[in-house]
């Protein structure tokens, strides 16, 4: 194996202590449509034990706890899971938080009620990591995954195109479209509950909820 070779994607790695604090500075505005965001799909699914995956300063674990869902958090950074840690202690939580790569979940079969996957879908450069990802989320729940995704059908992702464009570079983010997501659940038993998004020809942050079987 080679150590020096490049990550599969930049936000495996870039989340230093600096760059994992700073990730914290979301505008009040944008955190409460994000959370609301959440709060719509999870009208959708019933109490139960959930993965957090990746938690990302554990913003999304507080909300359901608060609702009553039985939480985990884990994410690949030590900086990120050491900022969720002090903040679940803050609030005074008493939540799991676990070193874990969502390309390759430590956690047994069917572990879970839900997965969801906030926020990182969209880091994802090419549809092997994507489907990689996915096929692991399902693996590990038995009955839901709430997974976000940026859709390329909107003015937003529009707009970062052509800013991509201008600077003669790729963007770092990614957009995926529906048909795209749903393909990767399908072959992994799962169908589309619904799909959610604030403005979806405005804003490009879509949650998706996942339903294993055809129940």
């Amino acid at each position: 194996m080679n150590h020096n070779s490049p990550p599969a994607y930049q936000g495996k790695v870039k989340y230093s202590e600096a760059k994992a604090r700073s990730y914290q500075n979301v505008p009040e505005h944008k955190n409460r449509a994000e959370l609301r965001l959440i709060e719509r799909a999870f009208r959708h699914i019933p109490h139960g034990s959930v993965l957090d995956a990746p938690c990302g300063g554990g913003r999304v674990s507080q909300l359901l706890a608060g609702k009553g869902y039985q939480m985990r958090a884990a994410d690949l950074s030590e900086a990120m899971r050491a900022i969720t840690q002090e903040n679940f202690e803050s609030v005074g939580l008493n939540i799991p938080v676990d070193a874990e790569d969502v390309e390759k979940l430590t956690y047994e079969n069917l572990s879970f009620d839900t997965v969801v996957c906030f926020r990182l879908f969209h880091h994802f450069p090419n549809p092997q990591i994507r489907e990689r990802v996915v096929r692991e989320l399902c693996r590990v729940t038995r009955r839901f995954v709430a997974l976000s995704y940026f859709s390329p059908y909107s003015v937003t992702s529009l707009r970062r195109r052509l800013r991509a464009a201008r600077r003669g570079r790729v963007s770092g983010k990614h957009s995926t479209s529906l048909r795209e997501v749903e393909g990767y659940f399908g072959a992994a038993g799962f169908r589309l509950v619904q799909d959610f998004a604030r403005l979806p020809l405005i804003h490009t942050l879509h949650l998706a909820v996942f339903q294993r079987g055809n129940s």
